[in-house]
C-alpha cells in the first residue's frame, strides 16, 4: 500500500494498531496519522525496536 492511501485509511488502520501495540496512547496514534516516519519512530521509542525491525512491522500493517 503506498504511503498516500495508508494515510487515507488510517482510521480504519487505527484499530490495528491499537490492537498490535498497546503501548502506544491514543495521541500517539493520532501523531501517527498513517505516515511511515512517525509509525517507526514511535514503535523504536516504546518497544526498543532497531528501526529495520520498525519498518518491517509498519510493512505487515500495510499489507
Amino acid at each position: 500500500m503506498s504511503n498516500d492511501v495508508v494515510e487515507g485509511n488510517w482510521k480504519q488502520l487505527k484499530g490495528k494498531v491499537r490492537e498490535n501495540w498497546g503501548k502506544l496512547t491514543d495521541d500517539d496514534v493520532e501523531e501517527i496519522g498513517g505516515k511511515k516516519d512517525h509509525f517507526v519512530g514511535k514503535i523504536q521509542e516504546k518497544y526498543g525496536m532497531k528501526k529495520d525491525e520498525a519498518e518491517k512491522e509498519w510493512d505487515k500493517l500495510t499489507k
